[in-house]
């Protein structure tokens, strides 16, 4: 059996959906385009981990510019003796070729964003080169994106979000299975602090100049977790707004169960750390489109809004403060839970056994 991951450069969402996949699969190997083994956790790197040619071309620190090279690369890879291949999608890693006979499950955390629905948000934060770039080889990526569904027997995806987009690109159809959230790593505390909270590496869909906009306007506390702050984003903040910069795990479970609430204002695939938020028992102000609306119970566990505006977000705190949610502590954690390690693997369990 083989494990495909896109690239393995840190330990995110994508990573921790391989990490459970390595779990129920302790005897794959895993291909990868590229791949720095000291950020990876110990489960990953008990595997044979077999990068490609993009490796020796600098590709740990430079994988991101040379997007038209990966399908060659992932086409180099040699499957032929693997009997069952589960790739795991969120860059080009469905497109390795399987033996004809074998079968290939790819679990989608989305089609690339960056030459689909994205693009024209990724462009216009890119500089001269890249968007030359995306501009020339983003028609053939999308040709070969489409082409290349056609070597997967099952896909899987991560929310009916992203199974509604592999309709429309790939037009395949797709069962959900939830990715994992390690949901007993959180605890609740009665020691609330008097400030919200925006988590997350900050890239331009995550939309986090809007929360930084609504806060800096009502003059409430709002801190900022994750790496990517631009000077331009910091310029926009008064002085209500605090930038923290990237937190160890201990610290961000710590700001989860103390925060106010987390105002969640991109649309995410399915978005993992407002269930964290929500097994450590606060809850979540969201923009109601993606994957928030299939997490976060509107008026329970957290509040819906409609816009995806500054206005939006401000009037959404204030029916906040004013009204709240009507689940409790506990409530948010048994809703959190249904999305933790065990019932991935046993959804991807019984799924794998069905289609083998």
């Amino acid at each position: 059996m083989a494990l495909v991951h896109y690239w393995l450069v840190g330990m995110r969402g994508g990573e921790k959906v391989l990490e459970s996949l390595c779990e129920l699969f302790p005897h794959a190997d895993i291909f990868t385009l590229v791949a720095d083994v000291t950020q990876l956790s110990p489960r990953i790197r008990q595997h044979k981990i077999r990068t490609s040619f993009l490796q020796k071309m600098g590709g740990v620190k430079h994988y991101q510019k040379m997007l038209p090279l990966m399908p060659f690369a992932l086409e180099s890879f040699d499957l032929t003796p693997y009997d069952l291949i589960i790739s795991s999608e969120a860059g080009p890693a469905k497109g390795i070729v399987p033996r004809p006979d074998a079968v290939h499950v790819c679990y989608c955390h989305s089609p690339m964003r960056y030459i689909w629905d994205l693009e024209p948000q990724y462009r216009a934060s890119a500089g001269y080169l890249p968007r030359f770039m995306m501009s020339a080889f983003g028609p053939l990526l999308r040709q070969w994106d489409v082409t290349t569904a056609a070597r997967v027997d099952h896909f899987i995806t991560n929310s009916s979000y992203v199974a509604k987009r592999v309709e429309k690109y790939y037009r395949r159809q797709a069962m959900v299975i939830n990715p994992p959230v390690a949901t007993e790593r959180f605890r609740p505390t009665d020691e609330l602090e008097d400030s919200y909270l925006c988590a997350g590496q900050i890239t331009p869909y995550k939309k986090i100049e809007l929360a930084v906009e609504a806060f800096t306007r009502m003059g409430k506390k709002l801190d900022v977790v994750g790496t990517g702050a631009s000077p331009q984003l910091r310029g926009m903040a008064g002085p209500t707004i605090r930038f923290l910069g990237a937190l160890d795990d201990e610290s961000m479970a710590s700001k989860f169960a103390r925060c106010k609430a987390l105002i969640y204002p991109g649309v995410e695939d399915f978005g993992i750390i407002p269930v964290e938020v929500m097994a450590s028992g606060r809850p979540v102000l969201a923009y109601g489109q993606g994957g928030a609306t299939e997490t976060v119970v509107d008026g329970k566990t957290g509040l819906l809004f409609k816009e995806q505006t500054a206005d939006a977000i401000i009037e959404t705190v204030q029916r906040f403060e004013e009204l709240g949610v009507s689940g409790t502590t506990a409530e948010f954690m048994h809703h959190a839970a249904r999305f933790n390690r065990d019932a991935f693997k046993t959804k991807m369990r019984d799924f794998i056994g069905s289609v083998i």
